[in-house]
């Protein structure tokens, strides 16, 4: 990984080919709005899975797009606003969205054709000092969050929301499992307390697992000590789950259907081992599940959850936080595991 970097140069990481050797960080003059769009000064920016994919093994990597910036989870300060901008002023404290242009309803593409584009996909991304957005493209941030915490909210809070509220009507007395300590793992843990419900968090790490239980886990189970499944079974006196967050992906999924309750859900949101997923007809039929993919959120909904944490004070976990120069020491944190989320701080 190279810096060049100039003294008064707007700095970012960009990406010259797959691989973290290729990993540059370098100058690039500050944008400038144009109409309907708004120049951000970033504050900070929280990573994701995904963007190890993307810059280890050129997932989602556009063709032919060099150098191209990754991550697309951006908290920062709208410092100028181009003609027609109505949305947002300079000042105002903003969270990028993941799939921009996505405000509501079932998303676009046809059977045929879909997979909707995404910053730090198929747009460019948000690793840099500054960034121009559409202004459908932002939301205002939460008043009760540093802009630290508000960076893990675009894709790991949002993806959390939507299985369980959005699309999952989560409620008091209902049961969530959660697979692992990630991201998306102690956001649905801490929604599933903030709606009344009892969650379960399966890790291979006794210490983490006491971590969850301090941040409201009703229960931990040891997956390299028992079964998981049949530890599920037990704490919930054989119901089963209401909701299963499946986030490992691959055969695992089969695992999830055997955890679930009669009528429960299974959200489909991890790749850990793989994008082919399998299991067996019988408990997928048998216990009437709803199997959903869930392709993080729209804009509407991620302001729903915006709103419910200025209300409920909920704060999101953030294992780490590394400056920008060492984004390379992030990345790896990511690759081992951490306890919530890793976040890169970009500027003030």
């Amino acid at each position: 990984m190279n810096q060049h970097v100039r003294t008064g140069a707007m700095q970012r990481w960009a990406l010259t080919d797959t691989g973290r050797d290729h990993l540059e960080l370098g100058e690039t003059p500050i944008p400038e709005p144009a109409a309907n769009e708004i120049l951000v000064k970033v504050s900070a920016v929280s990573l994701n899975y995904r963007d190890l994919l993307l810059i280890d093994r050129g997932f989602g990597l556009p063709a032919g797009l060099r150098p191209f910036v990754p991550a697309s989870d951006a908290a920062g300060v709208v410092v100028a606003a181009g003609e027609d901008v109505k949305r947002f002023k300079a000042g105002d404290r903003v969270i990028s969205t993941f799939i921009p242009g996505w405000i509501d309803g079932p998303g676009s593409g046809t059977g045929r054709n879909y997979g909707a584009t995404t910053l730090g996909g198929q747009h460019q991304g948000v690793l840099s000092q500054y960034i121009v957005l559409d202004q459908d493209w932002a939301v205002k941030a939460p008043e009760s969050l540093t802009d630290a915490e508000a960076s893990t909210l675009p894709c790991a809070g949002l993806t959390a929301w939507t299985a369980l509220v959005e699309r999952g009507d989560l409620r008091a007395g209902q049961t969530v499992l959660v697979q692992g300590t990630g991201g998306v793992a102690l956001f649905a843990l801490q929604l599933a307390a903030m709606h009344g419900a009892e969650a379960i968090v399966v890790s291979g790490d006794d210490a983490k697992l006491d971590r969850a239980k301090a941040l409201g886990a009703k229960h931990g189970i040891n997956r390299n000590k028992e079964d998981w499944v049949e530890a599920v079974y037990r704490l919930t006196g054989d119901r089963g789950a209401d909701h299963v967050l499946e986030i490992v992906g691959g055969t695992h999924f089969g695992r999830g259907l055997e955890a679930a309750a009669i009528s429960g859900r299974v959200s489909l949101i991890g790749v850990l081992e793989g994008f082919e997923i399998s299991g067996h007809f019988r408990p997928l039929a048998q216990k009437q599940l709803v199997v959903e993919g869930i392709q993080v959120g729209h804009r509407r909904a991620l302001e729903d959850f915006v709103r419910a944490i200025d209300r409920t004070g909920l704060k999101p976990v953030i294992d780490a936080e590394y400056a920008l120069a060492d984004l390379p020491a992030a990345l790896y944190h990511l690759q081992r595991g951490p306890f919530g989320k890793v976040v890169v701080r970009v500027t003030g």
